[in-house]
């Protein structure tokens, strides 16, 4: 009887159909997460009431805001804004570090065995990864939860994973605001990992502090698939999975890579580039890793690079978001040119270019 009333649909008048029962939702990763869930008041909170939370290191506040500054809502933008805005007196005491790396040189595990010997120092971690993303379906695994189950289980560790499709701008531009918003939540270093090698490395690289490239051996040319760019932007390039026998290829890789560094002009910090191999899998080469983060730390505080780089950040996001939200408003008001323009470029009666000039013209006679 009981099931009859549960689902209808298996009275056996219904003789094609049956329903079973679905299956429980499983606990989280995170066994503190169901307390934490269930104990979060689904009420919309104030801009008070965020930065309360924030300053008193509040997670669910946290990731509520952060929430916030990643919708699209104009209500929620205008107050993430003002949070982020009052926030700024808390902000910038954190170590900032970027990972970045070639697919399979070991970024997650790499930041986890870090995360995981920096909380046992007494350290706060955020890890604010940009997950990759279809651009086909725009979904995202979000799965460095799953990568870094023991951290994601740390109390003094947090991990938001923030999906990469749409505009990498506007992406990287809500990870530095999560930043900050961790920052004035009493985290002491934030760790952002990226994708991989390529573009989304330049935009990340200007908002941390310290830049760490993760590199493997025996897959090739060791220097193959690196762009001379990121090269140069790396503080300190790791050669990770030094073990077993892979040993002997990660020391040469070291070398090799230690040459090449040779060739480029002297890093903009004044403080060189190190090259070190390392084992995340055996957590051998992390705490020399983090020691080089620490040591360049103090020299660009001691020569000054540090507060001035990180006022040319501020400058460079504030263009940042000035073309961002230029672009955004110009497509938003003119869907229907848009539309019209590409009709008649896709059936050459007009150049891209001409069509492009004809649209920029309404917009601006417009305003």
């Amino acid at each position: 009887m009981t099931n009859e009333i549960e689902h209808p649909e298996n009275d056996s008048r219904y003789v094609a159909l049956t329903v079973n029962k679905g299956i429980e939702r499983p606990d989280p990763v995170n066994p503190d997460l169901a307390d934490r869930l269930r104990s979060l008041k689904r009420k919309s909170l104030s801009t008070d009431d965020f930065l309360a939370g924030i300053l008193a290191g509040d997670i669910n506040v946290l990731s509520q805001a952060i929430t916030l500054a990643e919708s699209a809502r104009a209500d929620h933008q205008e107050q993430a804004r003002v949070l982020i805005n009052r926030c700024l007196h808390a902000t910038g005491r954190s170590a900032r570090v970027g990972v970045t790396g070639v697919p399979g040189a070991g970024k997650s595990t790499f930041i986890e065995a870090l995360g995981k010997s920096l909380t046992a120092k007494g350290h706060k971690i955020a890890v604010l990864a940009i997950d990759p993303s279809s651009e086909r379906s725009r979904g995202s695994i979000l799965g460095d939860k799953t990568r870094m189950e023991e951290l994601a289980r740390d109390p003094n560790a947090y991990i938001r994973p923030s999906p990469s499709a749409g505009s990498l701008g506007g992406v990287a531009r809500k990870t530095r605001e999560a930043m900050l918003l961790c920052e004035a939540a009493g985290f002491d270093v934030i760790l952002v990992e990226t994708v991989g090698v390529g573009q989304s490395e330049i935009a990340v690289h200007s908002m941390v502090d310290f830049f760490l490239l993760l590199q493997i051996a025996g897959a090739g040319d060791e220097l193959q698939g690196i762009k001379r760019g990121i090269m140069e932007m790396a503080n300190m390039i790791v050669v990770n999975k030094a073990d077993g026998d892979n040993v002997e290829r990660a020391e040469l890789a070291r070398v090799q890579l230690k040459n090449a560094l040779h060739l480029f002009p002297p890093h903009e910090s004044g403080v060189e580039p190190v090259v070190i191999t390392a084992s995340a899998s055996e957590k051998r080469g992390i705490e020399q890793a983090w020691e080089q983060v620490m040591l360049h730390r103090e020299a660009t505080r001691a020569n000054g690079f540090l507060e001035r780089h990180r006022g040319e950040q501020a400058l460079y996001w504030m263009h940042e978001t000035i073309n961002e939200q230029l672009k955004e408003h110009f497509y938003r008001g003119q869907k229907e040119k848009i539309i019209a323009a590409e009709e008649r470029v896709s059936r050459d009666e007009i150049s891209s270019f001409a069509a492009a000039f004809q649209l920029l013209d309404g917009y601006f006679r417009d305003r």
